[in-house]
């Protein structure tokens, strides 16, 4: 008797101190800065888009397909080793050797599509984090898999049409892209027609004081005038996003002259902060058949909005406050404009009533990463947890 409770005393004590090692890894873990995936595609008949955020929608356009891929890491802590790493499926080919740290992994000059794709972390990376991919293969987006598992389904004649990846501190818990959780309601905070040079320094300040992400649908004459606030954006994980470059209405414009307006504002966003945007908003809302099969050829989804403050119209601080915190419902994506001293005013409430609330605030790229995705070509306005979201 005395033995068994000895031998159950000692068992009892070696797994106090497991734990007890568990909860101290974790936090150390959680103590680690944010390590973000930049990647970009090879499309077929285009060439090498730009560099994408992590868990960001990087997409061809509706008539093309992925011939390549190239990653790389930021925020890598200083003094840790390692680095990301990846393989391609090319089709015709089958699986090609690793490559790593932005060396290109398919056949960016040919004309054979991607299958699949595998990804890993390497040295002490390895160890504290962990990286996530997933395709866009058949208009469908994979699950998301991790540590060199095969995305996509390979040998059965689909394409890769899109790659998603994020890296997420390793816990020890489950872990999802984006650090988001998907089971606690999630919301995204849109913002038009900036930025400025005042208003969105002072919404940034506090999504950060609150640890919350927003997107910003930046016009592109704008952005050319304060580049430091897009470093800032990108900086705190937000998401930069198209409003065309001269705030043109899609309704108003040929789509020769909208494709121009899109690929101008990609290209000065990209010149500000290093990162493209994937995501583009109809100004005003108003939309066509010919406008969207533009941004479908741009590899873009356009983005709208189940809440809009009409902030833009009010210029009242408080009607702002009480239109989102009376509306607002999990899966909303909410407009509003960083142009207004109004609209900073009521941020700075909105913001930190939504998380005690137990909202998230994520970007839209964030927010659509559990509840279906997003397609180019296609416009959402906000993402339930249903499959189906497009609009």
């Amino acid at each position: 008797v005395e033995a068994a409770a000895l031998q159950e005393s000692m068992s009892a004590s070696v797994a106090e101190e497991e734990s007890k090692e568990a909860e101290e890894r974790a936090a150390y873990v959680q103590s680690l800065p944010d390590v973000g995936a930049i990647y970009g595609i090879a499309v077929s008949e285009v060439g090498w888009s730009h560099f994408f955020a992590d868990n960001s929608y990087s997409m061809a356009p509706t008539t093309s397909y992925v011939t390549a891929i190239r990653a790389t890491l930021n925020g890598q802590p200083e003094g840790m080793s390692g680095t990301i790493r990846y393989r391609v499926n090319l089709s015709g080919t089958g699986w090609l050797d690793w490559q790593e740290d932005g060396a290109e992994a398919g056949d960016s000059a040919g004309t054979a599509p991607l299958e699949g794709i595998a990804m890993e972390l390497t040295g002490d990376l390895e160890t504290y984090y962990e990286v996530l991919y997933s395709v866009l293969q058949d208009s469908k987006w994979t699950d998301w898999v991790s540590d060199g598992a095969e995305a996509g389904t390979v040998g059965a004649g689909l394409r890769v049409d899109g790659v998603r990846i994020s890296v997420v501190k390793r816990t020890g818990d489950t872990v999802y892209a984006g650090n988001i959780d998907p089971n606690r309601p999630m919301v995204a905070l849109t913002y038009d027609d900036g930025p400025s040079p005042t208003v969105t320094p002072r919404i940034l300040n506090c999504l950060k004081e609150n640890g919350g992400r927003a997107t910003f649908f930046m016009v592109g004459q704008k952005v050319i005038k304060s580049p430091d606030v897009l470093k800032q954006m990108v900086a705190q994980g937000c998401e930069v996003a198209n409003h065309t470059f001269d705030h043109t209405l899609m309704t108003k414009v040929s789509p020769t002259d909208l494709a121009n307006q899109l690929v101008a504002t990609n290209q000065v966003v990209s010149d500000a902060c290093g990162i493209s945007p994937v995501l583009m908003r109809p100004c005003g809302g108003a939309k066509t058949d010919a406008g969207m099969n533009i941004a479908g050829a741009i590899s873009m989804p356009a983005i709208l909005w189940s809440v809009d403050t009409l902030d833009w119209k009010t210029r009242d601080a408080s009607q702002t406050i009480q239109t989102v915190l009376e509306k607002v419902k999990d899966g909303d994506i909410i407009l509003m404009h960083d142009l207004y001293d109004a609209t900073g005013d009521a941020s700075e409430t909105i913001i930190p009533e939504l998380v005690k609330r137990g909202f998230q605030l994520v970007t839209v790229s964030e927010l659509s990463s559990y509840r279906g995705g997003m397609i180019p070509g296609k416009s959402y306005s906000q993402f339930r947890l249903v499959k189906t979201n497009e609009k």
